[in-house]
This record gives structure tokens, C-alpha cells and sequence, in this order.
């Protein structure tokens, strides 16, 4: 198969399983009382963070230049993110002088030990941005639900581009080097794994949360 059809293939595979995520992902719960804002704020500064040490640890183990730009380029956005998220909570009266991160979960953990450019590129651009862009189309609209405008803004105007942006350049960098049965096999277990993982760790913390309407990254 020539690498653009596999490429849209893969896509068409990743976006029947997120409509799939999307069907438990409410908008609200069962008629209980919202899950305080700050506390899923919290939850993105600790995924932003995460994301862009990810993206970072794998750039000296990549010799494509392209894919290693586009990971420091992914890095920065990260970041970015976490000082966008960092700003609001400040706006909210939220200290977080004794914010830490926590341990790796298991889906981090599966992240970090990718070995191959086209894994990278396929679980990290390519399908967790996609993820992190669906789940928060539903924070946004979690968001404004309860009011909150100025984080639904946030999200909105500023992060969804980033994530749809890091998207389409993993599928540019797929459709470059997911040229033989090899890399296209590599691509699509990194993919189906990566979303495997994430909604099972999604499931575990909505039950904590008593909400499905959290942000990705």
C-alpha cells in the first residue's frame, strides 16, 4: 500500500476509535454537581508538562532531521501550553508553588520506550494529538456549560489549533516514511496501542473524577 493510503486508512481507523471514546465522553454526569475547574486544570498542566518532556526525551534518539524539528518544534508548544494553563489557574486565585508532577502512567511509560521514528511520529503526532484534540472539543463544551468562557477561550483560540497543527504535521512525516509493509505495520500497532492505552486510563480517572469532560494534552 503507498504510503498516503495508508496514511488515511490509519486515520480512518484512529477516528472510528475516538467516536468510539466520544460515545462515554457526556458532557455532564448523571445529574450530579460539576468537577471543580481547577482541579481539571490541574490534570492539564501535569499532561502539557508530560507531553513536551516526551517529545523532548525522544529528540536525541532521532536522526531524522525533519521528525527531530518537529519534536523540539512540539516541545515549545507543550510548554506553552503549561504556562497558558499555569496563567488561568493564577487568574483563579491558584498557587501553585507546590505543584509536582506525578510518576509516569502506564501510557507515558509505553510512550518513552518507542524506539523508531515511525512509532514516534504515529502514536505521538499523529494519534495522541488527534486524542488530545477530541477530549478537549468536550472540555470546552464542559467548560462553557458551566460558565467558565475565559477556559473554554483558552482552549479554544489558542491550544486546539496547536494540537490539530502537531496532527497534520504527524501525518505529513507518516506519509513521508511509512513507505514499506515494515514501517506501515510499526505505525498502525504504535497507533491501536496508544489509544488503547489512553482509554483505558481515561475510564479509571473519569470513575475518580465523576466526570469524562477532563483535558487531553
Amino acid at each position: 500500500m503507498d504510503s498516503k493510503s495508508f496514511v488515511q486508512e490509519l486515520e480512518a481507523s484512529n477516528q472510528i476509535r475516538l467516536a468510539q471514546l466520544g460515545e462515554v465522553t457526556t458532557l455532564v454526569g448523571e445529574g450530579g454537581p460539576p468537577v471543580d475547574i481547577v482541579r481539571l486544570l490541574k490534570i492539564a498542566l501535569a499532561n502539557e508538562i508530560s507531553v513536551s518532556e516526551l517529545a523532548a526525551a525522544w529528540m536525541p534518539s532521532t536522526a531524522e532531521w525533519d521528525v527531530k524539528i518537529t519534536l523540539a518544534q512540539q516541545a515549545g508548544d507543550e510548554a506553552r501550553h503549561f504556562q497558558l494553563v499555569e496563567t488561568r489557574l493564577a487568574e483563579l486565585g491558584v498557587p501553585l508553588a507546590d505543584f509536582t508532577l506525578p510518576a509516569d502512567n502506564p501510557l507515558f511509560a509505553y510512550l518513552r520506550g518507542l524506539q523508531t521514528p515511525i512509532e514516534k511520529i504515529a502514536a505521538g503526532q499523529f494519534t495522541l494529538e488527534s486524542l488530545a484534540y477530541k477530549v478537549n472539543e468536550s472540555f470546552i463544551q464542559y467548560c462553557e456549560h458551566f460558565g467558565d468562557q475565559e477556559t473554554a477561550k483558552l482552549y479554544r483560540n489558542l491550544i486546539q489549533p496547536d494540537e490539530l497543527h502537531h496532527h497534520r504535521l504527524g501525518k505529513m512525516l507518516l506519509e513521508k516514511y511509512a513507505t514499506t509493509p515494515q514501517t506501515q505495520r510499526l505505525a498502525r500497532e504504535a497507533a491501536a496501542k496508544t489509544l488503547e492505552i489512553a482509554a483505558n486510563l481515561r475510564r479509571s480517572a473519569a470513575q475518580k473524577l465523576g466526570t469524562q469532560c477532563f483535558p487531553g494534552c
